[in-house]
């Protein structure tokens, strides 16, 4: 069974061998922080704690198994909210420590990548490594190259040993190796989205109503140009804060923008926030500004992902996230690596977002490896993987 809590979604699910999925429940708290244009800390952390008990009793009724069955506990280690990871942690602990099962922890970067081979396997087409891996949310936006770890010891020699990790030690790299290739330098490409929503009275979260707006638009005439973000030093790291900063420029020193997003913030007040309802109060500008938005954010993604998948030699790429579920990001990502004649693969919206069947996927190299933690783990809110 795999728990993750290590932002605003308590979630349990059941997963056996690292890639069949029996059950997976999620417990969203957007309305809950909805009001707030983000996630805040500590109402996420007492939402987590009313609800990880109902959501581990359900994934488990759903995979019609009894806790006792379980052959082990995972756990979201970090990177996350402190106060959030603490609750699926000390949760997961207790109920392995309570059942006499092994606990495993896992770093939520690795879950993300997990999830695309989740997908896969469903499709019954399993990526071929090494790869490049593009891991896209709100609250993060990294790229790393993913190997195969080298095996040194036969598979029965590792059956027999069992090691009890250093709670610290980075969690869930075993059975693969992680080179960071490159990272965001201030916001990540979800936050820039929800900020831009938020900017425009579109409401939260911004990335799936930007993307259906953006696809709304056709060939409106843009009422600006964004061009390429440049970083300096390392070409492969992002930067979203500074187009987030050019479309607030841009809206502040226009009034003509004033009266239709004092409109549909009046709108989302009354609780009218779905695309239909806010479609018409989107100006033909507005339409085109989105558009243009987020033009520039798929374009920073995808060429700095294919530039290095170029570099690193590799066919395969995984882009997993929450904003890995955008529609023009998968089709131009499809597109590019068509034509480089790469694979690429990514999960299905509901992995995309955050979930633990991802995390049961990512514990399982680790259960075959048998290095379990001990209830020394802690929550780790900065993690690095590999």
């Amino acid at each position: 069974m795999g728990i993750e809590s290590s932002c605003d979604e308590t979630a349990a699910a059941v997963v056996v061998g690292g890639r069949k999925i029996l059950s997976s429940v999620v417990a969203s708290q957007i309305d809950i922080h909805r009001k707030y244009g983000g996630v805040v800390p500590e109402l996420a952390s007492r939402e987590h704690l009313r609800q990880i008990v109902p959501v581990v009793r359900e994934a488990a009724e759903q995979a019609g198994v009894r806790l006792e069955d379980l052959d082990a506990i995972a756990v979201t280690q970090g990177p996350g909210l402190v106060g959030s990871l603490l609750v699926g942690i000390t949760y997961g602990k207790t109920l392995a420590e309570a059942l006499g099962k092994p606990l495993i922890a896992v770093n939520h970067l690795e879950g993300h990548i997990h999830a695309a081979f989740l997908e896969a396997h469903r499709e019954g087409d399993e990526p071929k490594l090494p790869a490049v891996c593009l891991i896209v949310s709100g609250g993060h936006t990294v790229l790393y190259e993913m190997r195969a770890r080298e095996e040194n010891n036969s598979s029965a020699a590792k059956a027999a040993t069992h090691k009890t990790e250093d709670p610290g030690s980075g969690g869930g790299t075993e059975g693969h190796t992680y080179k960071k290739l490159g990272q965001t330098r201030d916001d990540a490409a979800g936050e820039a989205y929800d900020k831009v929503a938020k900017l425009l009275g579109l409401g939260y979260p911004g990335g799936p109503i930007l993307d259906r707006l953006a696809a709304a638009a056709g060939n409106v005439t843009a009422p600006v140009k964004f061009g390429p973000t440049k970083t300096r030093g390392n070409a492969l790291d992002f930067s979203f804060s500074g187009l987030k900063t050019a479309v607030l420029y841009h809206v502040r020193e226009r009034p003509e923008y004033n009266e239709e997003i004092a409109k549909r913030e009046k709108a989302l007040h009354e609780g009218h926030r779905k695309f239909e309802e806010l479609l018409p109060l989107c100006s033909v500008q507005t339409l085109g500004l989105v558009r243009e938005f987020q033009n520039a954010v798929v374009r920073d993604l995808v060429e700095r992902t294919m530039t290095a998948a170029e570099q690193c030699g590799v066919g395969t790429v995984l882009v997993s996230g929450g904003v890995a579920a955008n529609r023009q990001l998968r089709a131009t990502f499809e597109e590019r690596a068509r034509d480089a004649k790469i694979k690429v693969f990514f999960p299905s919206p509901e992995l995309s977002t955050d979930n633990a069947a991802m995390i049961a996927a990512a514990a399982y190299p680790r259960f075959v490896e048998r290095r379990f933690a001990d209830l020394r783990l802690n929550a780790t809110a900065s993690m690095p993987l590999g």
